[in-house]
């Protein structure tokens, strides 16, 4: 504990925006507000080892973060002062963090769930329409001052009458489907669980198999880890429809995209619309030669409102974490865990 007897919390990465900012400055009330001198993960790690971090009892951390702590792995967590109880996460994915790991340790893991679907499902809308209407070449060719290119494009396709599969029928993928709905397209899904009616508002449930089958476009709005890492590879691609458009605003790695690109000079997809890479900044070169790929890099929250929303969100786990000594928005792996 530090001599003015606070916890101490741990602010990684930076709040951007001055509601969520003044939220986070309110917290000095409650603990001591630090941010780490290290600006790498070998210097985080030393830092931790030092002592010149112990009574943090919970951070704050960024997506950004990673480029000075690395991946919360068993190193990292072994690392960290050893009162550390909370880590908020900023996103609503978490890939970065091993929850498991975390949860041996006695660490409880927050997210920022519900903030993010309505961005984040209009960014699919706009890759969803853009890539069945063939809307990339062009956008190319306009800015070559070439009108609709040299050659005229290959026509698109109207959404209306489509079939749309959503793999991942969380908060993001039933936003997607609603806004989708009002372009004439039907909604089927997979998840790990069926959906209630009433959260289903009437998408079909199918098998995973059926809906690769199936669906007209093909939506990818699950979370990554061991089990859907590379959910869709080679033998997936072989059983999707001829044409096939596949829209990823999850994360890159639940798609293999060296069978992506494969998969698209074969003509087995049409046409996709990518937001997330396996392996951010870097994009497969496959991808970025193919006039057949919209790409957008990784903008699915990047609004003021949504990412203000977020940060206050997680600000507001902060402060549950020291008032109430539990965290608003646990990860689901966590939901049982004992505070």
């Amino acid at each position: 504990m530090s001599p003015s007897s606070k916890p101490r919390i741990l602010l990684l990465g930076k709040i951007e925006h001055e509601p969520a900012e003044k939220e986070w400055q309110a917290l000095s009330s409650l603990a001591e507000l630090v941010t780490p001198k290290a600006t790498n993960r070998a210097e985080f790690l030393k830092e931790c080892k030092s002592g010149a971090l112990d009574g943090v009892v919970a951070v704050y951390r960024t997506f950004g973060s990673a480029s000075i702590t690395g991946r919360v792995d068993e190193e990292m967590v072994k690392a960290l002062p050893k009162g550390l109880k909370y880590i908020a996460h900023n996103g609503a994915g978490y890939d970065q963090i091993d929850v498991d790991v975390c949860t041996e340790h006695g660490i409880h893991i927050s997210n920022v769930p519900t903030a993010v679907d309505d961005a984040t499902a209009d960014t699919g809308v706009f890759l969803a329409i853009g890539a069945l209407r063939g809307f990339n070449l062009p956008l190319i060719s306009l800015r070559k001052k070439e009108f609709r290119g040299a050659t005229a494009p290959s026509l698109g396709h109207d959404p209306e009458g489509k079939v749309l599969g959503i793999l991942g029928m969380g908060g993001i993928g039933r936003n997607m489907a609603r806004k989708l709905r009002a372009f004439g397209m039907s909604v089927q899904y997979y998840n790990r669980k069926k959906l209630s009616d009433e959260l289903a508002d009437g998408a079909k449930y199918v098998e995973f198999e059926e809906l690769l089958k199936t669906s007209d476009v093909i939506s990818l709005n699950l979370p990554l880890n061991a089990r859907t890492r590379h959910i869709i590879s080679t033998s997936q691609f072989s059983l999707m429809k001829p044409g096939v458009v596949i829209v990823n605003t999850a994360r890159g790695a639940v798609m293999d995209e060296a069978a992506l690109v494969k998969a698209l000079d074969d003509g087995t997809v049409a046409s996709v619309g990518l937001d997330v890479y396996e392996n951010e900044p870097e994009i497969h070169p496959g991808l970025m030669s193919n006039d057949k790929v919209l790409l957008l890099p990784h903008m699915g929250t990047y609004t003021v409102e949504t990412q203000t929303a977020m940060e206050k969100w997680n600000v507001s786990n902060v402060r549950m974490a020291l008032e109430e000594g539990k965290l608003r928005s646990p990860v689901p792996e966590q939901k049982d865990m004992a505070n």
